[in-house]
């Protein structure tokens, strides 16, 4: 579980049992159901990064709600969106392995981050990651609810593909922005885990020397807020 999870959770339950002490004990009952909701929405499983050579994967859990085609500084690129609701994990990880060059907090608005205006209206986190041949952008886009947008790395700072990066609270989304090239794996309406589901395949990595299908992602690189 993210370290979150934990001061929520003590906090309400520490809530929970002085109104229980001081009140019919019905009434612990919300500050209760919230610390379980706040451990349940901290979770921070680990997951099995696949090998595959040029794999995009996804960068947080949820449903894939748009794959498009838009313009980034005047070049076709493919977009994938994925909505995050209260109800998924909330983790965010590196959807290709390489360096971050470019990171870029943006202030703004706080619509539903289903809106297809919130791709470029709401507060986000805009990063660039070069490596494997390719250049990848990753957005951490601020839904209604979230008020926060973690982000755990800087420029300069290599990352390894699925690796924890950072969260966003509560429900938002995430995009994905990747060369035309590669061939998408998934399709509006599709159920995608952080680091484990492969959004897209980029040919340009193929030629490399094949790696085991899986690396088990155990050791437990950043998740921290």
């Amino acid at each position: 579980m993210v370290r979150d999870g934990y001061y929520y959770a003590a906090g309400l339950l520490g809530a929970a049992v002085l109104v229980a002490c001081f009140a019919p004990p019905a009434w612990a009952s919300l500050p209760l159901l919230l610390a379980i909701f706040f451990v349940q929405f901290f979770r921070d499983p680990d997951r099995a990064i696949p090998a595959t050579p040029g794999a995009i994967v996804s960068p947080g859990d949820g449903h894939v709600t748009d794959v498009a085609t838009v313009a980034i500084d005047g070049r076709p690129r493919t977009r994938i969106s994925i909505f995050l609701s209260v109800f998924d994990v909330h983790v965010n990880r590196s959807p290709v392995s390489g360096v971050i060059t470019k990171v870029e907090y943006r202030r703004g608005r706080f619509m539903n981050a289903m809106a297809a205006a919130c791709a470029d209206q709401n507060e986000q986190n805009i990063v660039t990651v070069a490596g494997e041949g390719q250049e990848v952008i990753f957005k951490q886009i601020a839904g209604l609810l979230a008020r926060r947008i973690v982000f755990t790395k800087r420029e300069g700072d290599v990352v390894e593909r699925g690796e924890r990066v950072g969260l966003i609270k509560f429900g938002s989304r995430v995009d994905v922005i990747f060369d035309p090239a590669a061939v998408v794996q998934v399709k509006r309406g599709d159920r995608v885990h952080g680091g484990s589901s492969v959004l897209a395949v980029h040919p340009v990595a193929v030629d490399q020397k094949p790696q085991p299908e899986l690396v088990q992602a155990g050791r437990r690189n950043g998740g921290r807020s």
